[in-house]
């Protein structure tokens, strides 16, 4: 009635312990305001009716009304406990994924070593997230799964699902992390049997079947640079990667830089040693992240988005 389709194996278990607390509340609420509108007609202020005593105390009823509610409540209350229990514990069989957020991007590590800014899982299989973030507090939430899980700097959390639909599911960040926290979203891409380990054997090795261009494309999107730097000329919160390359640019402590292919991979390692005017020291380094071979796509793909810059095929 409010939530999407359950598509995993702890979903059905969130989705009735939450629809028996709604209808709880709504008989409680219906029969309360009800004998609230009873006795307010019925006792209400008439002209030659004297006002009826008011009773002091009533046993029975005072036991009543502590009782239900407290059954009410020790049975949300071990529901709720066992379902928490269920949702933290990940079965010993879980596929592992590492999880990294940063402003405004979700990254994916799996246990071959590719990186994807795009969850993909096998259905009907538990999947287990190890999570941090390297700045601010985010928070992963995948409605379709029911399941949400803080993303703390400095610290792993840990979440685990089994989706058993095949299909594509929007993932949120669900903790305010700044001004584009709206669009920190990525998907959950659900594969039928067999056909996980076809995709991420053949995106693991993108890099030999792409030219440099196409390739450092790729990684623009997946590795969140896009999130910052724009292709169109347009202002974010780094510079525009158009007609970039090549350019001419000033930096805070007053000197000039040209744009080329060694400011470019300065700048990805170490990218608080030359800030231009204008942008503030936010960009967090991809020392250690980044193979020479993604490092020299991302600069070949800059290039081809300046004119008159020759970029090798």
């Amino acid at each position: 009635m409010f939530f999407p389709p359950p598509t995993s194996s702890t979903a059905a278990e969130v989705d009735s312990l939450f629809y028996f607390i709604l209808w709880v509340c709504i008989v409680f609420f219906i029969v309360i305001v009800g004998v609230m509108g009873y006795c307010l007609i019925r006792y209400r202020e008439r002209p030659g009716v004297k006002a009826e005593p008011s009773a002091s105390h009533n046993n029975i009823l005072e036991v009543t009304w502590t009782v239900i509610p407290g059954i009410f409540v020790g049975v949300i209350f071990y529901w709720g406990f066992v379902a928490f229990l269920d949702l933290r514990q990940s079965p010993d069989e879980s596929y592992e994924i590492q999880v990294e957020a940063k402003m405004w991007n979700w990254s994916f590590t799996y246990p071959n070593g590719h990186v994807d800014n795009v969850l993909h899982v096998p259905v009907d299989k538990p999947v287990r997230l190890v999570m941090t973030s390297v700045d601010v507090i985010h928070s992963l939430y995948v409605p379709a799964f029911r399941v949400k899980m803080d993303v703390l700097p400095g610290r792993y959390s840990h979440t685990w699902f089994e989706a058993n639909t095949v299909g594509d599911y929007t993932l949120f960040c669900t903790e305010y992390c700044g001004t584009k926290h709206s669009e920190m979203l990525s998907k959950v891409v659900v594969h039928p049997s067999g056909e996980f380990e076809k995709w991420l054997e053949d995106a693991a090795n993108f890099l030999e079947r792409m030219t440099p261009v196409e390739a450092g494309e790729i990684l623009y999107q997946r590795r969140g640079c896009a999130q910052c730097h724009s292709i169109d000329g347009s202002a974010k919160v780094g510079p525009t990667f158009l007609d970039a390359f090549g350019s001419e640019q000033s930096l805070m402590d007053g000197s000039t830089i040209t744009v080329d292919e060694n400011y470019i991979r300065e700048s990805i390692l170490e990218p608080q040693a030359k800030v231009r005017v204008g942008y503030r020291p936010v960009m967090p380094t991809y020392q250690g992240q980044l193979k020479d071979e993604e490092i020299n796509a991302l600069i070949a793909y800059i290039k081809s988005l300046s004119e008159g810059s020759q970029v090798n095929p």
